[in-house]
């Protein structure tokens, strides 16, 4: 038994450890699906005028994106924005600009751009998309309290698994342990059975250890 019990320890400490280094990027995967299905139909529906335009310097977003070159994906991402703020486009190309920001370790820049797709996207997924990816930039830069508030906001029922997983993660760093487990359950609760990420919120709920 003290072997198991070692065993699924070090388990647990590899899943925090490896958590700390990924776990952020782990919605950047919502992100870029969510792009590349919203690419391919919003090119397809806008045939003409401003909105084709607007298309071209997206898809010149997408090219920057393959060079993993921050400053370049943020300059076509500002081109666009300020020719086409309104449209689809630009929160899109904000949200690659900032997971770039990110991979460059830019904090400050990515949290501008994630700020302005959450003041500006007109589509709620997107908006709610990248209140996630702030929250955990704040939770990584140990500003629990902003990361929380960014949490409260609302948010449509197929968020809430995830956004419950972020708010365990936040409270967890604040040695709040009972509400971080209460937050790991509901985010259990809520992801579909089937989804093997219900795993790595079990390991953590495993990881504060047993209940007093």
């Amino acid at each position: 038994m003290s072997s198991l019990d070692l065993q699924e320890q070090e388990q647990v400490e590899a899943l925090k450890a490896w958590w700390k280094e990924n776990g952020k990027w782990v919605v950047g995967v919502l992100v870029i699906g969510l792009l590349g299905f919203a690419g391919t139909l919003y090119w397809k529906s806008y045939q003409s005028g401003q909105a084709a335009e607007a298309a071209k310097l997206y898809a010149e977003v997408v090219k920057q994106a393959a060079s993993n070159d921050a400053k370049r994906i943020g300059d076509a991402a500002d081109a666009l924005v300020s020719r086409y703020g309104n449209s689809a486009y630009a929160p899109r190309a904000q949200l690659l600009a900032a997971q770039a920001s990110l991979q460059a370790h830019d904090v400050a820049h990515a949290t501008v751009q994630l700020q302005w797709v959450i003041e500006h996207a007109n589509e709620t997924g997107l908006q709610d998309t990248a209140r996630l990816k702030l929250a955990s930039v704040l939770l990584d830069e140990k500003k629990y309290d902003e990361a929380l508030k960014q949490l409260d906001a609302a948010h449509p029922e197929s968020f809430t698994g995830l956004y419950s997983d972020l708010r365990g993660d936040v409270l967890s760093a604040q040695g709040k342990t009972a509400e971080a487990r209460a937050a790991y359950q509901q985010a259990y609760d809520k992801i579909d059975a089937g989804n093997s990420y219900r795993n790595l919120i079990q390991l953590k709920m495993d990881g504060l250890g047993n209940a007093k």
